[in-house]
């Protein structure tokens, strides 16, 4: 989705649109693969501007194909996301080498051409809902590193061996005594 800032008027621009799951798959460069499979996508895109300065709202609804980092099981996880971009004329761009950005600085954009490629941050966004350590539910309990099967489904004795044999499991026994002492002199 492109938008011309020109064509936003006084009482703003809004867009809505469906993505099928091609269009990632198109974003990216060729040797490029994505590290998860998407479903179509609802956009919706409300934008104004104040002179240059363009306020972009955004809406996206979809779902995510990942496998979970426990028992590499694919799992559906749903996204609904809202969001806000202040884009300002790309001239007006600081042109340091170096530019430590902050927490404010991450909604702004900068657009060429009065030309906004909104496909870009969209894609970003869906990205950033991505957890770092991707589960199909918190109580997963991920395959036996000795066997392989899925502790979800089976049991093995690998779990209990597996725990004597720690250097650690000693530890489990460990009572430290919390009271307070003080030492009076």
């Amino acid at each position: 989705m492109k938008i011309n800032v020109n064509t936003i008027s006084n009482e703003g621009l809004k867009r809505e649109a469906l993505y099928d799951k091609d269009w990632l798959i198109e974003l990216l460069p060729a040797r490029d693969r994505a590290p998860f499979e998407i479903d179509t996508v609802s956009i919706t895109c409300s934008a104004s501007k104040v002179g240059r300065t363009v306020s972009m709202s955004l809406t996206i609804v979809t779902n995510l194909y990942l496998e979970c980092c426990r028992c590499l099981k694919e799992f559906i996880l749903p996204v609904s996301s809202e969001f806000t971009y202040t884009l300002l004329p790309a001239e007006i761009m600081p042109r340091t080498e170096e530019l430590e950005l902050t927490g404010d600085d991450l909604v702004f954009g900068y657009y060429t051409d009065d030309t906004i490629d909104v496909d870009p941050l969209i894609f970003e966004q869906i990205v950033l809902q991505i957890p770092v350590k991707p589960l199909c539910s918190e109580s997963c309990r991920g395959l036996c590193p000795r066997c392989g099967i899925d502790r979800n489904i089976e049991s093995c004795d690998h779990e209990n061996e597996d725990e004597r044999k720690s250097p650690f499991a000693i530890l489990k026994n460990l009572h430290i005594d919390t009271g307070k002492k003080t030492k009076r002199g």
